[in-house]
Order: structure tokens, then sequence, then C-alpha cells
């Protein structure tokens, strides 16, 4: 296994270093993807870039594209340099950096596996985003007839390379607060297997989310549609790999 970070940073510069010092502990390559960020943002990656380059990368989007097509040009990156997983972690410091030997370990004994958070959450935890997620982890298990996924919205997981780079080929992804649930799902339909990590997480300590409430709800509810048509269509061999 060779394994790289993908960060994802719009506007976390308050958090963004501390993220970066907890990682360099762990002694992975990192890129940090800067998704169009402000010229302050830009500025902290830039200097983190600069001080770091020994173990650590920068992408410069031109402009704001999304989570999702950040992760994926992290994504096509890591492949390009040659890693066969990469580990997706938040840029606002809710996610537990000490957790990633736990996901190592898990994709070591199942390096195939899609490794997922299974977040424990403390009372930081808004209790409106806590039911959000029930309500998505709902639609999730319809949408694959399986209880394989704990959690479809936890930004921080590990990927096999080589099942991302085969779903990209194939299908386009959401590119923003839909990207965490559509590509657990689709590589599920692929035939990736879940192993689920629980993890604790903290609400941004930085007081930045980029969720919006209506916006992002919608799309939410958007993406579990199209899956909910897409396992219809995929409902045989669903069933069969359930009962398998």
């Amino acid at each position: 296994m060779k394994v790289c970070v993908i960060v994802p940073v719009y506007n976390h510069e308050q958090a963004i270093s501390e993220v970066v010092a907890g990682l360099k502990a762990q002694g992975l390559f990192c890129l940090l993807v800067n998704d169009g960020s402000s010229e302050a943002c830009s500025n902290v990656l830039a200097a983190i870039a600069e001080r770091e380059a020994a173990w650590l990368a920068l992408i410069n989007r031109p402009e704001n594209g999304g989570k999702g097509a950040a992760v994926i040009d992290g994504f096509n990156e890591a492949i390009r340099l040659g890693f066969t997983h990469a580990l997706q972690i938040d840029a606002d410091g809710q996610h537990d950096i000490d957790d990633i030997p736990a996901f190592l370990a898990a994709s070591r004994r199942k390096p195939d596996a899609m490794i997922l958070g299974r977040p424990v959450f403390d009372d930081s935890a808004p209790k409106s985003r806590r039911y959000g997620r029930q309500f998505t982890n709902l639609w999730i298990a319809t949408n694959t007839l399986s209880l394989a996924i704990a959690d479809g919205m936890c930004g921080f997981r590990l990927y096999p390379l080589a099942a991302v780079a085969r779903l990209l080929e194939s299908t386009r992804i959401g590119r923003r607060m839909d990207f965490d649930i559509d590509i657990v799902v689709r590589l599920y339909w692929q035939g990736t297997d879940a192993v689920n990590v629980p993890t604790r997480v903290r609400y941004p300590y930085d007081g930045v989310s980029h969720f919006k409430l209506w916006r992002d709800n919608a799309m939410i509810s958007m993406i579990h549609a199209r899956l909910f048509l897409g396992m219809l269509v995929r409902f045989p061999q669903l069933l069969i790999r359930h009962w398998r």
C-alpha cells in the first residue's frame, strides 16, 4: 500500500495549520487542494506548501467548485503520482487525526475496501445535523439494500484508488455536498466493500461551516432520488449480493 492524504480546503485559514501539523506526525504524503479560497487563505496555503515541501504539495483550483470537485482533483493527482490509496480528511479540524492509524490498519487487512469513518459525536454537534445524518443513512441503506455503510456523510475515509479510477472513468460524481454520499453508494454498487471505523468528531473549532441549509439539503435530496432510481435498475444484483 502507498497511501496519501487529500485535504480539500476552502477558506479554513484559521484551522488548516493545526490540521497540517497533526498530519505531519502521521508520516504520509499530503495533497492540499485549494478550492478557490480567498486571498488570505490562499496565502496561508502557499506558505504551508513552501515550508512543508518535502512531504506536502498544493493543488490550486482557479475557482470554487465544491468539495467533490476538489477531492476529485486530489484523486487524479494521487493516481498520477502512483499512490494506491487516498485518505480524505476535512480542513476544519473536526476529524481526529490520531485515528488515522486505525484507518490504515483496516485498509491493510482489506485493501480493496473503502474504509469509512463512523462518527462518534461530542456535545458540539447540532441536533439538526445528527437527525439529518440519520435520514441520509436510511436512504443509503435503501439505495444499497444493505447496512454495510454506517455513515455516508463523514468526510474522514480511505479509498482504494483503483476502484475510484474505474468509477471516475464511467460516472460523473457529485461535485459539492452531495459528493460524499454519491461516491460511497456508487463504489458499493461497483462491488467495493465498506469497512466502518469509529472516529471522534467535533464541530469546527475555527467556527467556519460551508453547509448551506436549504441549498445543500435540496442537493442531498436530489442525489438520494437519483440514487434510488439507480438502485431500482440494480435491484436484482444488489439483492443477490445482500443475501450472499
